[in-house]
C-alpha cells in the first residue's frame, strides 16, 4: 500500500508504523508495533495525519479506529465492532446465520479439548478445524483423519500453541471447490470491488504442508465470470454490508471475503477485516487508479462517486520465507539480490520480514519477501516472478514453486491460453 500511495499526486508525505527495510525507502518509519494501539495514537497525535490507513487486522480488532475517531482523527478501517468478523471465527459464523450467507456447516463451537475430540464421533470427514481468534493464518486445519484432527485440538486448547487466539476451536464441515479471494472497499453503502485472486496458504508444491499466512498470490482477467460475481455480490457482499449497518455503524475500509466456489454456489470460508496479505501485491501492480483518491472517497462516503479501472492482464506474487515458515526459524539472514530483481520489467518486490542493519538488508520475519510481477499473460507473468526470485538469495529461503499453475490449467483447459 506505501508503494501505491507514494505514486499518488496526492501524497505529499507518508509514514509508516513499524515499517520494514523496503517501506523506508518511500516512508518515513517509526518503530511503534502494530499492535501498540496506544503508541499508534499518541504517535498520530503528535504526526497529524490528514488519513491514517489500518493494514494489519490486529490494531483494527483492537479497536483503533474508534480511538481515533473519539480524538477527531480519520482512519480507514473498521470499528471494533464490525472488525469482529475477523477477530472471531465464532461470532462470524452466528452473524452468517443470522443474515442467511451461505457458509459451511457448523458441527460445534468448544473450549475443551475433551469435548472437541469427542464431538469427532459425529461429523463428516475431511472435518475443518478452526481456532476462534488471531492467529496469524496458522489456525486452521483441513482434518483428514481423526488422529490430524486430534493433535490439532490438543495443540490448541491444551498446549496453547496458539495462544490467546486459541482458547476456543469450531468443527465445520469441508467444502469442496476452489477457493478466491473476494476483496471491497467499502464506505458502508457503496463498495468498489478489487480484482478477484487466489491465494496459496499451504506452505509446499501441491498444496501440502501446513497452513501459512499465504505463500503467493495471483489475479488475472476472466477468473470468475460475470454471472458468478454478481452471485457473490447478490448473496454474499451485499447482505453483509446491510448485516453490519444493521447491527452498528456502517463499515468503511477494507473487506475480504475468503470463499469457496462450489458445485452449489459460493460459500463464505472466512472474512478479514483487510486487504488480504499476499493477494495485496498482485492488486497494487494492477491497479490502475489513485488508491489515495478511493480512500479519501470511503472516508468521506463518497465512494458512490468513484470510478476504478485495472491494467489488463495477469499479476503474481511469490512469497519467499524464511527456513522452517511457519514452524520456527532463523532471522538476521542477509538478503542478496534486490537490486537485480527489482531491475527486471514489470517485477516489484515488496518487504515483509525485513530489516536494515547498516547498508544490508536482513531478514525479520518468517515471510521475508513477496516478489511480484505483471505481464500480458498469466504464464508471462508466472515465469517473469520466478526469474525475479532466481536473482534473490538469502540462507534457507524457501518459496512454492507452483504459484498460479492451477490457474494456467484450468486457462489452458479452457483454450484461453498458449500451450508449452
Amino acid at each position: 500500500m506505501v508503494w501505491r500511495l507514494a505514486q499518488s499526486p496526492e501524497v505529499e508525505k507518508i509514514w509508516c508504523a513499524p515499517g520494514n527495510g523496503g517501506i523506508a525507502d518511500l516512508a518515513e518509519c517509526f518503530p511503534v508495533n502494530a499492535d501498540d494501539v496506544a503508541g499508534l495514537v499518541a504517535l498520530a497525535e503528535r504526526l497529524k495525519p490528514d488519513m491514517t490507513v489500518a493494514g494489519p487486522e490486529a490494531p483494527l480488532v483492537a479497536g483503533i479506529r474508534n480511538k481515533f475517531e473519539c480524538r477527531g482523527m480519520r482512519l480507514v478501517g473498521p470499528s471494533r465492532s464490525d472488525a469482529r468478523l475477523e477477530g472471531s471465527k465464532i461470532f462470524s459464523k452466528e452473524f452468517m446465520d443470522r443474515y442467511r450467507i451461505p457458509n459451511a456447516t457448523l458441527y460445534g463451537s468448544f473450549d475443551s479439548a475433551q469435548e472437541a475430540i469427542r464431538a469427532l464421533d459425529a461429523v463428516d470427514w475431511p472435518v475443518v478445524v478452526k481456532a476462534d481468534g488471531l492467529c496469524a493464518g496458522k489456525g486452521v486445519l483441513v482434518a483428514e483423519t481423526r488422529e490430524e484432527a486430534e493433535a490439532f485440538i490438543r495443540r490448541v486448547l491444551q498446549k496453547h500453541e496458539l495462544g490467546p487466539g486459541g482458547s476456543r476451536i469450531l468443527l465445520e464441515k469441508a467444502l469442496k471447490g476452489e477457493e478466491l479471494s473476494f476483496i471491497v472497499l467499502t464506505d458502508g453503502r457503496s463498495f468498489l470491488p478489487m480484482a478477484t485472486t487466489q491465494d496459496h496458504k499451504r506452505a509446499f508444491d501441491g498444496d501440502r504442508g501446513p497452513n501459512t499466512g499465504g505463500m503467493g498470490a495471483y489475479t488475472v482477467d476472466g477468473m470468475i465470470t460475470p454471472h458468478y460475481e454478481a452471485m457473490i455480490v447478490k448473496d454474499i457482499v451485499r447482505p453483509t454490508l446491510a448485516g453490519l449497518s444493521e447491527e452498528g455503524i456502517p463499515y468503511t475500509g477494507f473487506l475480504y471475503f475468503g470463499l469457496m466456489l462450489t458445485a452449489s454456489g459460493p460459500m463464505v470460508l472466512e472474512y478479514n477485516c483487510r486487504l488480504g496479505d499476499p493477494e495485496t501485491q498482485p492488486l497494487m501492480m494492477r491497479m490502475d487508479f489513485d488508491l489515495a483518491r478511493a480512500l479519501e472517497a470511503a472516508a468521506t462516503r463518497k465512494l458512490h462517486e468513484f470510478k476504478p479501472s485495472w491494467k489488463p492482464g495477469a499479476s503474481v506474487c511469490v512469497v519467499m520465507a524464511s527456513g522452517g515458515y511457519p514452524g520456527a526459524y532463523e532471522t538476521g539472514k542477509k538478503i542478496e539480490g534486490l537490486a537485480d530483481a527489482n531491475a527486471l520489467p514489470g517485477v516489484a518486490v515488496f518487504h515483509a520480514g525485513t530489516k536494515c542493519e547498516g547498508d544490508a538488508i536482513v531478514t525479520s520475519g518468517g515471510r521475508v519477501l513477496g516478489v511480484t510481477a505483471t505481464a500480458d499473460s498469466l504464464d508471462a507473468a508466472i515465469a517473469r516472478a520466478y526469474e525475479a526470485v532466481g536473482k534473490i538469495h538469502f540462507e534457507g529461503a524457501h518459496f512454492r514453486t507452483d504459484i498460479g499453475a492451477k490457474g494456467l490449467k484450468k486457462m489452458r483447459a479452457a483454450g484461453d491460453a498458449p500451450r508449452g
